[in-house]
């Protein structure tokens, strides 16, 4: 038999394996009981797709799944999983399979102290290209599919948990830097790079969101000049800071309306608007629709599903 089918053959059986041990999900981030290992399942509520998303290894076990971070949206299916190397402000929406089966997946947030420990006891790379964004989709392997197996068998042997899950996540990480966004990751841990550079200012922009930002300021911040610091912002992120800032602001008064029971004033002054007018102006080109029928729908899609 060819070694193509052999591999195929392989990875339906993980793929089939790892569904089973993941069906206990719910409609929302389900820990696992392993450090930083999470699955979720089924149809997802939209203000919860709509949010800053943590930088994690995402793998899709069954449906499929789209997110949109600026103007670039990314699709992937069941043995594709998706890399964010920083936190970004996303969109996303769930499907179920062709079939009818529920959206599907698990996901690894990233601890910049695992990466830090990995990539110390690695070689360093000769050279890296890619296009500078933190966020991509690749085709899973094997390999990397065995690791995640392992990992989730974890979910019905806790006694060795604290064990083997470092093991494995160390396993899972190396796998993604072998694929074609490994470089991410070295990116994001190493001290001075652009993208280690650009998240600093992330954290910035994300710890004060309400107030007003100065690029200039974090171009300093970040050592770099305006125009580079501009540049290498909108490579990694598909936003300028600006439109960084806008997209949390948005975000979080989304999810005040919504889960908080704000009115659209109080949420637009909370995360920093002095206009209602133009909160619902800048609401309207994200979401398409204003404030409050926006809420209105996702509270009545929410209250149909729960039936």
């Amino acid at each position: 038999m060819p070694r193509s089918a052999l591999s195929i053959g392989t990875m339906d059986n993980q793929l089939k394996e790892l569904r089973m041990l993941a069906g206990k999900a719910e409609n929302r981030r389900t820990e696992t009981g392993i450090p930083r290992v999470a699955m979720v399942q089924g149809k997802i509520p939209e203000h919860m797709l709509a949010a800053i998303y943590d930088p994690m290894i995402n793998l899709i076990l069954q449906g499929s799944k789209t997110m949109t971070v600026g103007s670039q949206t990314f699709r992937y299916d069941p043995a594709t999983y998706f890399v964010m190397s920083i936190d970004l402000p996303a969109v996303g929406s769930v499907h179920p399979s062709t079939s009818g089966e529920p959206y599907l997946a698990v996901s690894l947030t990233l601890d910049p102290a695992v990466l830090s420990t990995l990539f110390a006891d690695l070689p360093k790379p000769v050279s890296r290209t890619d296009n500078g964004l933190g966020f991509s989709v690749a085709s899973v392997t094997p390999e990397l599919m065995d690791a995640w197996v392992r990992m989730l068998r974890l979910m019905g042997d806790p006694a060795a948990i604290a064990a083997l899950a470092p093991v494995y996540e160390r396993e899972i990480i190396f796998r993604v830097l072998q694929g074609p966004h490994g470089w991410m990751l070295r990116e994001i841990a190493a001290p001075d790079t652009a993208m280690a550079r650009v998240n600093l200012a992330i954290q910035w922009i994300r710890q004060d969101f309400a107030e007003p930002i100065g690029v200039e300021r974090l171009a300093e911040r970040a050592s770099m000049s305006v125009s580079a610091f501009h540049r290498h912002f909108k490579a990694v992120t598909n936003l300028s800071p600006l439109q960084y800032q806008k997209r949390v602001r948005l975000l979080q008064a989304r999810t005040l309306m919504v889960a908080d029971a704000k009115s659209v004033m109080a949420a637009a002054f909370e995360v920093g608007y002095e206009s209602a007018t133009q909160f619902s102006r800048d609401y309207v080109r994200v979401f398409g629709l204003p404030p409050s029928q926006d809420a209105n729908r996702i509270l009545g899609n929410t209250k149909a599903t729960s039936k």
